[in-house]
């Protein structure tokens, strides 16, 4: 298997994990991936990437390695795998969205077996995936940083490096904080937009070309003035871990967050009523409901 710019791994083929990976398959490198799901497997290799039996196996196939996991047990799980190959000198870049206390622990079990671990999680949704236009939020290692610099430059519109160890997710918590926030804004203004009599999808195409205007305005937006929740680029059930870990990072730190904290009520509601798969668009629904709609 010949590539232009080399071979990377992932572990962790999601909605994050497979457009990064298709980016990188269709950028000139050799992607060798693993995830448990068998459907996710096939989406790689349709993407021109090459299938692996575990992450065990990457970890033998790739000296570069991207992980992009649900949860702490599967950072674990994988820090495990990639252990057992046995071959020191491993750069893993750590993608997923996890407590610190989690990563610290992945990280400080990896180097054991001279495996060196970048936190590294990224800023975007899954669309924005698609067409690289993620942020990378990297910390660690200076050299193991400048060592994935021309993979995140083909899966991202720009990286940063931010120093030691654990910045990375600090800066993902406090983006995930306005996120979290703007979504519910977004949803709230259509909302009013359209008991004013205005048309949602009108509303939604002005107001993103003004001052009013964000991110989530603009990539959920659409979806909302439509009432349309699905495909996730982000579903609920997934946020919701999210906003767990950022209330309890700003409980430590004893800061107060009250945007954040009415805002992960109108996530919760939209949990609670059903829309635990569907794009955290959703929570549009929940107002749209309390106004009556």
């Amino acid at each position: 298997m010949a590539s232009e710019k080399g071979r990377v791994g992932f572990v962790g083929l999601g909605i994050m994990g497979t457009a990064m990976s298709a980016n990188l398959a269709k950028a000139g490198f050799e992607v060798v991936g693993f995830d448990i799901d068998a459907a996710r497997m096939e989406a790689l290799t349709g993407n021109g990437g090459h299938a692996a039996a575990s992450a065990q196996d990457v970890a033998k196939r790739c000296d570069l390695i991207v992980t992009s996991l649900p949860s702490a047990a599967a950072l674990d799980e994988t820090a495990r795998g990639l252990l057992a190959a046995r071959r020191r000198g491993l750069i893993v870049s750590e993608c997923s969205t996890l407590a610190l206390a989690d990563k610290e622990r992945a990280r400080d079990a990896l180097a054991g077996g001279g495996i060196a671990m970048l936190d590294s999680p990224l800023s975007g949704t899954g669309s924005q995936a698609a067409r690289k236009d993620l942020l990378v939020y990297s910390s660690g290692d200076r050299a193991a940083h400048e060592a994935f610099v021309p993979v995140y430059r083909d899966i991202s519109r720009a990286s940063h490096y931010l120093g030691e160890f654990g910045n990375g997710s600090r800066m993902k918590y406090i983006a995930n904080l306005l996120v979290a926030i703007h979504n519910v804004a977004a949803a709230e203004a259509l909302v009013l937009a359209k008991r004013a009599g205005l048309d949602p999808a009108v509303v939604h195409r002005v107001v993103s070309d003004g001052g009013g205007s964000s991110k989530m305005l603009e990539v959920r937006g659409g979806m909302m003035a439509e009432g349309r929740y699905l495909p996730a680029q982000m579903k609920v059930d997934m946020f919701m871990k999210d906003l767990g870990i950022i209330g309890d990072f700003a409980a430590g730190l004893h800061c107060p967050t009250p945007l954040f904290s009415a805002s992960v009520q109108m996530h919760t509601a939209a949990f609670a009523q059903g829309h635990e798969k569907d794009d955290t668009a959703a929570v549009h629904a929940v107002l749209e409901k309390m106004a009556g709609g």
